[in-house]
């Protein structure tokens, strides 16, 4: 099955190329100025201009195919939009030659609004002190999209404000209908400024707001799929955190999203099953930075990729579906961390040589264990793709 997809942007050509016969998953390749990739796709998080751990050499080898690089707030605190616009963009500034995405700066909009020292939100956008100094910005849809041209990023965000779970109902539709507007408005932007400053085109994504509530979530997503973006991305501090409810969201909307687009969570991918339970929903990508995070506290993935029934669990005997390498347990234990896994880490190295390693804080440790993690996030996609082509 082949269908070429039109999106308004020009910039992210989309193949759909097969449907899971028994669920909602799907195959679909995007081509990007910086290069093709096949979904379902993972994507590391390198939030401050680089994947924690990893080098660009090591994301490739772990099979990586895109990246989220650069958060906009955190660019803009440092180094600055100068030193990156002299760098030709965060492609080079990072080292990363492949597909990339960028945020907003949205998600910040929610986590540091609940300081009002140091942000504040009104209609035209979020009011921000940069950390250190006394700098002010006040970041709006425009300021966040000319931002991410800067940036130079594949696939950029419309500005939105992310949902708390704590919100009320009348909370939710406040912030939804200001995400709306500012969709709009970020719309209206990237219609007159469609390429990067370096004069690639770039795609952009509005996100799906409205909370835990069906009425809202609905609303919002067929107000998102309406606007015609390159792309639909789901927000919202549930998504990603509240595995059952995710899931739930993303069955709620599901016939509000075009087939013809791609679809993203955001957040989504605390442990190897969340990919699982997404893409059977239909949803093509997703990003976190929980594996590098785990890694660095020495919680590495262990399971195996299973059949299960028409689709495909992971199976594992740890909590959480990661082991615990500092336990005294595995102190003499030669095992690789997975039997099945092909990683750099699990081919080279034991279970008693990482638990040493972590005992002596050693920097070796944090790059072999991140290696692994996000080895085994890609490990799923694949196997998801081959069981959606072969279906």
């Amino acid at each position: 099955m082949n269908k070429e997809i039109d999106t308004y942007g020009g910039s992210l050509n989309c193949q759909l190329l097969h449907k899971h016969q028994h669920t909602k998953a799907r195959v679909v390749k995007l081509t990007t100025p910086h290069g093709d990739f096949i979904t379902p796709v993972f994507m590391p998080v390198g939030t401050r201009a680089g994947v924690n751990n990893m080098m660009p050499r090591e994301l490739v080898e772990a099979g990586s195919q895109i990246i989220l690089g650069g958060n906009t707030y955190h660019m803009l605190c440092a180094p600055g939009m100068d030193v990156i616009e002299q760098a030709g963009g965060m492609h080079p500034f990072m080292g990363w030659r492949g597909p990339m995405l960028t945020d907003s700066g949205g998600f910040q909009v929610f986590s540091l609004s609940k300081n009002k020292e140091i942000c504040t939100i009104d209609e035209e956008g979020a009011h921000f002190t940069l950390p250190g100094t006394k700098r002010l910005i006040h970041m709006t849809p425009e300021m966040s999209l000319a931002t991410q041209k800067i940036i130079g990023a594949d696939i950029i965000m419309a500005f939105d404000q992310c949902t708390p779970d704590s919100s009320s109902r009348e909370e939710v539709q406040r912030i939804m209908a200001r995400t709306h507007r500012w969709l709009k408005q970020s719309i209206d932007y990237h219609r007159h400024h469609p390429n990067s400053r370096y004069g690639a085109a770039q795609a952009l994504f509005g996100i799906v707001q409205g909370g835990a509530f069906e009425d809202l979530r609905c609303e919002s997503a067929d107000f998102v799929a309406s606007m015609n973006t390159d792309g639909i991305a789901i927000g919202g501090e549930t998504v990603g955190f509240d595995m059952p409810a995710t899931v739930k969201i993303i069955q709620w909307i599901r016939d509000y999203l075009p087939e013809n687009k791609p679809r993203y969570t955001m957040g989504v991918g605390m442990s190897p099953q969340d990919l699982l339970d997404v893409v059977a929903e239909g949803i093509d990508m997703f990003d976190c930075v929980a594996p590098t995070r785990n890694a660095r506290h020495g919680a590495l993935y262990c399971g195996e990729i299973v059949t299960d029934g028409h689709w495909l669990r992971f199976a594992s005997m740890y909590e959480n579906h990661r082991l615990q390498i500092k336990k005294a347990v595995f102190a003499d234990d030669l095992a690789p961390i997975m039997a099945s896994c092909a990683c750099y880490t699990c081919q080279h190295y034991s279970r008693a040589s990482l638990h040493h390693l972590f005992k002596q804080k050693s920097p070796v440790f944090t790059a072999l264990a991140s290696i692994h993690n996000v080895h085994i996030m890609h490990d799923v996609c694949a196997k998801m793709r081959e069981l959606i082509l072969a279906s």
